[in-house]
């Protein structure tokens, strides 16, 4: 889930364009904000410090915003959830999307904290904010996934595609939360569909792989996994598939056809 960093620097800026302008004539805060969020997510570091000169200006909630994002890029994951948590209400007070934006980005860094609970908080009061946003669903549904509500997981992918049917990593999320439930047909479903969209997606190939794998579908895993090493060769899938090809082929061949099952495969 690395789209984020983006979308980060993104929401922020639109944000600040749809708040209020700054009236204090002795700093351009416009400039001071974007040129913050940039370095926040280049060099951290110096962006917390930036923000600190900024604040002691003037900046006032939007230099705490920006150090909230430079906690998060620092990888500071708890402080910048609480802090975004803080300044949702505030600087979405007069604009529900903005504050949906915050709280959904104070969601990703509890997901990055480990504390899925929080997560999915956080995105819950994002989408009622905003009950359309589809990257929100997105979003609550791994953090449903990651404490194994599985089923509510599918329910916000649902919605969401029933939105946009149009995204794959719906399709591909999905597919995993139904493999956790034992429901391999749909998963295998969902995982074409987001190939359609999406040809050669190394992770749809890897997942789609394991299920043929744990079916007794060997020769079938093989190719996926031969497919993913040969057009991704230096991504993470390709690693686990190469793995899991090497481990196939020290697999001593099944007795019977009926126990076909083969080797378990590694875990991406």
């Amino acid at each position: 889930m690395n789209r984020r960093n983006a979308y980060l620097i993104t929401a922020a800026l639109a944000l600040f364009s749809a708040g209020p302008a700054f009236s204090a004539p002795a700093v351009d805060h416009n400039r001071e904000f974007q040129a913050c969020l940039t370095l926040a997510e280049k060099r951290p570091a110096e962006a917390l410090e930036s923000a600190q000169t900024w604040l002691n200006r003037g900046g006032g909630d939007h230099a705490r915003l920006c150090q909230a994002l430079a906690l998060f890029h620092k990888g500071d994951f708890t402080t910048a959830g609480a802090r975004l948590e803080e300044l949702a209400p505030v600087l979405g007070k007069d604009d529900p999307k903005a504050g949906a934006s915050i709280l959904g980005r104070a969601g990703w860094a509890w997901l990055r904290a480990g504390d899925n609970v929080r997560a999915e908080r956080a995105y819950s009061r994002a989408l009622a904010l905003q009950p359309d946003d589809v990257d929100l669903l997105i979003d609550r549904a791994i953090a449903r996934a990651e404490t194994e509500r599985f089923w509510d997981a599918v329910a916000d992918l649902d919605a969401a595609l029933k939105k946009d049917p149009r995204r794959p990593e719906a399709y591909l999320y999905r597919a995993a939360a139904h493999k956790a439930l034992a429901n391999d047909r749909q998963a295998v479903a969902d995982i074409d569909r987001a190939l359609e969209l999406r040809p050669g997606d190394p992770d749809a190939l890897l997942l789609r792989a394991t299920i043929k794998a744990q079916a007794g579908n060997l020769p079938g895993a093989r190719e996926d996994w031969s497919q993913i090493v040969r057009n991704t060769p230096n991504s993470a899938a390709a690693k686990t598939a190469q793995a899991n090809l090497d481990r196939s082929a020290r697999a001593p061949a099944p007795a019977a056809k009926g126990d076909a099952k083969g080797p378990a495969p590694a875990k991406p």
